[in-house]
């Protein structure tokens, strides 16, 4: 299965996908396009790559996108825009994120090559031993950074929500187990509902 990032939903490539008869899972996810396995794929136009170049968002999405234990980040399509940057910007980028960040990089021609990669890749990275995880490994220096990941794993809760709670409450014991009348002083209504019910909900056993 391919795990795609619901901002891509109604992209040509998604698509393609589906026409081919393709399994895959539309949802949120925080980092990266597409999801195979344990692999994050990052998809870019030629214009959106130097785009994104040029107001720095690139660096930031290369530095989640390690956060995954395989990253991968295809360019799609050869032309551009005239926009006013020397080709040798870009090479160096492409330098950059193959040395430094040691990312592979695939240029794909078209958003049907680009297909044509993601269904192999699903073949060779998708075994059914092989669980897709939804949410990226951040590295936890600390156990004050395990405790913060944790509270940000739930919805609507950021770094500073999630150090809020802590200071209030000291552990994670404390922050689950606390009343929604306490709850209050870090949290609005309605991230105390959708807290509780994640932390109530039965999981299914099918």
């Amino acid at each position: 299965m391919i795990i795609v990032d619901h901002r891509e939903k109604n992209s040509l490539l998604v698509s393609e996908l589906i026409g081919r008869k393709q399994e895959i899972s539309i949802r949120h996810i925080e980092v990266g396009d597409y999801i195979v396995g344990d692999l994050a794929i990052e998809r870019k136009t030629m214009n959106d790559f130097i785009s994104s170049m040029l107001s720095k968002r690139l660096m930031l999405q290369l530095q989640n996108l390690k956060q995954f234990p395989k990253q991968l980040l295809i360019i799609e399509g050869r032309e551009r825009m005239n926009i006013n940057i020397h080709p040798n910007a870009i090479r160096g980028m492409i330098l950059s994120i193959s040395l430094e960040f040691q990312i592979p990089i695939i240029f794909s021609e078209n958003y049907e090559e680009t297909a044509d990669y993601l269904i192999l890749l699903d073949k060779k990275e998708n075994r059914p031993s092989k669980e897709v995880s939804l949410v990226a490994k951040r590295l936890a220096r600390s156990l004050q950074d395990q405790q913060q990941i944790i509270l940000e794993s739930f919805p609507g809760i950021g770094p500073t929500t999630a150090k809020d709670l802590l200071k209030e409450f000291k552990t994670i014991k404390k922050v689950v187990n606390a009343k929604k009348k306490d709850l209050k002083k870090c949290l609005n209504k309605n991230k105390i509902e959708d807290m509780k019910k994640i932390l109530e909900f039965p999981y299914p056993e099918n």
